[in-house]
């Protein structure tokens, strides 16, 4: 059983990490394509370049560290929202990347397994959601709602690569990652809700 004592170093570490990782946000906002180091990082945050090391592991680490904290965020406001709504998780989950643009680009382009960065979260509760749409009756029985949000979240990583290379702007991002999970909801729509299901894809829409 954890003491007191460990509880509160434990506690002392976080605080510790959120300031590094704080700072990180700060220095990738100032500049945008400066080189982030382990001391400039150390230097904002108010440690030392040990404790950076320690805390977060080398430079590599710190996209690692962006982007789980990334997730936690995503986390919370999907699970503030219930996640119910297939276009409520991918609404979200697009919002909160251009809300933050500089670091989510930073971010994408630095880690090396940015092809995850939607794994974890919002993924998770795409499943749910799509499971739960099944359930309700607006999919059909048959259809595997787990391979399905995972063609959804595939097609979501390669939009959102596109906007980090700014290839596309916020609104498109957003109509695109959209249009990729209503085809996804048309091709498996129950037959009561077929038309419904198809009518966002009837609907002109600029998603080029």
């Amino acid at each position: 059983m954890r003491t007191a004592e460990e509880g509160l170093r434990e506690r002392h570490k976080a605080r510790r990490r959120l300031r590094i990782l704080d700072a990180t946000r700060e220095l990738l906002r100032e500049g945008p394509d400066s080189v982030i180091s382990t001391e400039r990082i150390a230097e904002r945050a108010e440690v030392s370049p040990a404790t950076v090391y320690n805390l977060i592991g080398p430079r590599e680490k710190i996209w690692e560290a962006l982007a789980d904290g990334f997730m936690d965020e995503l986390e919370g406001r999907l699970g503030a929202l219930g996640a119910g709504d297939p276009r409520e998780v991918v609404r979200s989950t697009v919002q909160l990347f251009v809300s933050d643009p500089t670091v989510s680009r930073r971010m994408v382009r630095g880690w090396e397994g940015s092809g995850l960065v939607l794994d974890r979260s919002p993924h998770t509760q795409l499943r749910r959601a799509m499971a739960g749409a099944r359930a309700r009756g607006l999919l059909r029985d048959d259809v595997d709602t787990d391979a399905l949000a995972a063609v959804v979240s595939a097609s979501c990583v390669g939009t959102l690569h596109q906007w980090v290379a700014a290839l596309i702007n916020d609104d498109r991002f957003l109509a695109r990652s959209l249009f990729a999970l209503d085809v996804a909801l048309a091709a498996a729509a129950a037959d009561p809700y077929r038309d419904q299901l198809l009518a966002p894809l009837r609907t002109p829409r600029d998603t080029k």
